[in-house]
């Protein structure tokens, strides 16, 4: 069943998502060459512990075994989960997904971003851009009375659309009390179908575009996720709140 929320849980749904963009958007500012994403990734747990909430990701069980970092920073060919490391050095042609997701009063904001260097090749950066405009395109379809597969079904031809691939194995969701609720939100699809969409439910919009494959593995850590065949990816999200008005994108932290 998917969960409906009230006035109170909306608005506490919104205090978590604030933070959650407002510490994105710090570390993205962060970013530069030399850093190693251990260092961002403690910049993160500072913001975050600052702003009187918790990681959602630190802890988190991810198969059979709990998720060391507060932060997701993934790099280059990584798509998501990728731990900070002292080892891991960014460089000019990088670059970095950042996903953050929080708890605040028990609800969780949730959000991502791709950010290119200086140096990144300008492939990178078309693929960047455009899997940025396919997360605006989800959100669109993300409207009461549509159904799941409309979001997913816009993301997918957008990206397909430009020559890139979604990635399967890893989708959007439904997020309030847990980071992960009903219903999955797959990146492909068919429109008008899937779970109908209505007022008061909370999404977690997330395209995963490879420039190569969909095809992906998992590092022998366990946890960092990244192409098959070593090309780029990129990954975008926002918590969004279904209303009789249309969708309401609740992870911004500037007006």
């Amino acid at each position: 069943m998917i969960p409906i929320k009230n006035a109170h849980e909306i608005k506490s749904m919104k205090e978590a998502c604030f933070i959650a963009a407002f510490v994105l958007d710090k570390m993205c500012e962060s970013v530069k060459p030399g850093m190693n994403t251990y260092d961002l990734d403690q910049l993160g747990k500072k913001l975050i512990e600052q702003m009187g909430a918790k990681s959602a990701c630190y802890r988190h069980k991810i198969g059979s075994k709990f998720y060391p970092a507060y932060t997701c920073i993934s790099v280059n060919d990584e798509v998501v989960h990728g731990i900070g490391s002292p080892k891991r050095i960014l460089h000019p042609q990088d670059s970095v997904s950042i996903d953050v997701s929080i708890i605040y009063n028990n609800f969780v904001g949730d959000n991502a971003r791709t950010i290119p260097l200086d140096g990144a090749n300008e492939k990178v950066k078309k693929l960047i851009n455009t899997t940025e405009i396919a997360l605006s395109k989800g959100i669109e379809q993300a409207r009461s009375g549509n159904k799941v597969g409309d979001i997913s079904a816009a993301i997918q031809e957008f990206v397909e659309a430009h020559g890139y691939s979604i990635v399967r194995d890893f989708v959007g969701h439904g997020i309030g009390h847990s980071i992960h609720e009903e219903p999955q939100i797959p990146n492909f699809g068919r429109k008008n179908t899937g779970p109908k969409l209505k007022s008061g439910m909370t999404l977690a919009i997330e395209p995963m575009v490879n420039m190569g494959t969909y095809e992906v593995k998992i590092d022998k850590d366990g946890f960092t996720v990244r192409t098959k065949d070593g090309q780029p990816s990129a990954h975008f999200e926002h918590t969004v709140l279904i209303t009789d008005e249309g969708p309401e994108i609740l992870t911004i932290s500037k007006n």
